[in-house]
């Protein structure tokens, strides 16, 4: 069984025990979220579409960690101009583990 997710702006498939990183969810270590906004519900051959969202279908997850990624180094520059900026940039995120489909 599998279920198409949104959360933090973005959609993900997702199956049980898998573990994804997100968007930074608000809560501790160990608790247990539940994320409502569920787009799709796949078992075998059977789909369940929703017109946006399902109703009544949960993905039951469970915080794993908090962290940052990797820095990403922007660079820009004109040329013959004299003008050159450097940043970086570390996005927060959440890693889930997806305990429970239900639809």
């Amino acid at each position: 069984m599998y279920a198409v997710i949104k959360t933090g702006g973005k959609q993900y498939r997702v199956v049980e025990g898998q573990t994804l990183k997100v968007e930074t969810v608000a809560g501790e270590i160990g608790h247990a979220i539940v994320l409502d906004k569920v787009l799709m519900v796949g078992n075998g051959d059977t789909v369940s579409v929703g017109q946006p969202l399902l109703a009544g279908a949960t993905v039951n997850a469970t915080i794993v960690s908090n962290g940052r990624g990797e820095k990403i180094r922007i660079f820009k520059m004109r040329r013959r101009k004299h003008y050159q900026k450097h940043q970086g940039h570390r996005q927060n995120f959440t890693e889930i583990r997806i305990d429970r489909i239900s639809a």
